[in-house]
């Protein structure tokens, strides 16, 4: 048995392509770093050879990632129902998982826009990994971060990154840490600044359906009705 194993091993190795004597993985975490390994991880990624260096197999570069373009569609169609830039949401999904869907941080966020599994759970998403879904909660939650804040994004994002409860014990400013400080700065900086020729104003109605209230918005100022006005 040991001389069977011993020889199926030695067919094994001699039939390997030289191209993958080493292998590097590649994934972007949470805050969308690129970390790099010499072991398997547990997230979709393609291999290709390295011109130049036969014995080095690698990531395509992480400039390259055509995966995002699927998702331009639900990122302007969740963008719209919440009355909120494209920008940002796109930005959000930048540097919370660098566009990977089966994103996972070390504290159990999931998905493109990283959301716990609590956090999922009301917003009626059944299944974080999946990007209509994802999407679709994680602006939702913005949204609600957006109203809470007067429609100040950095404090939105402050609390999505950290929780309202920490904005809310440094009275309502960033709170002084170094990793959502970071967020705040990488997000906004990915997002780009607003025109300051334009205030763009959103109107925030109720609707009843079945005797639950739905929140509305819009960029256009309703007709009739009670609104509330919402100023980014």
């Amino acid at each position: 048995m040991r001389i069977r194993a011993f020889l199926l091993a030695a067919i094994v190795v001699s039939a390997w392509p030289s191209t993958a004597d080493a292998q590097i993985y590649a994934w972007r975490d949470a805050n969308g770093t690129l970390v790099l390994s010499d072991r398997p991880i547990d997230a979709p990624t393609d291999v290709y050879n390295v011109p130049g260096a036969p014995s080095y197999v690698t990531t395509r570069p992480a400039e390259d990632v055509p995966e995002r373009e699927q998702y331009e569609g639900l990122i302007h169609e969740h963008a719209t129902r919440q009355s909120l830039r494209p920008e940002l949401v796109r930005a959000v999904i930048q540097v919370e998982s660098g566009f990977n869907p089966r994103a996972l941080s070390p504290k159990g966020a999931m998905g493109l826009m990283q959301l716990m599994p609590a956090t999922a759970k009301s917003l009626g998403v059944n299944n974080p990994w999946d990007p209509a879904q994802n999407i679709r909660g994680g602006t939702v939650y913005l949204r609600r971060l957006l109203d809470e804040y007067d429609g100040n994004e950095e404090l939105a994002l402050a609390a999505y990154n950290a929780g309202s409860g920490a904005v809310a014990r440094y009275g309502r400013r960033i709170p002084p840490y170094r990793e959502t400080r970071d967020y705040v700065r990488r997000v906004g900086a990915a997002a780009g600044e607003r025109s300051s020729r334009q205030k763009l104003i959103i109107y925030k109605t109720i609707e009843v359906l079945d005797g639950r209230a739905v929140p509305r918005y819009s960029s256009e100022r309703p007709s009739s009705g009670t609104y509330q006005i919402v100023s980014r």
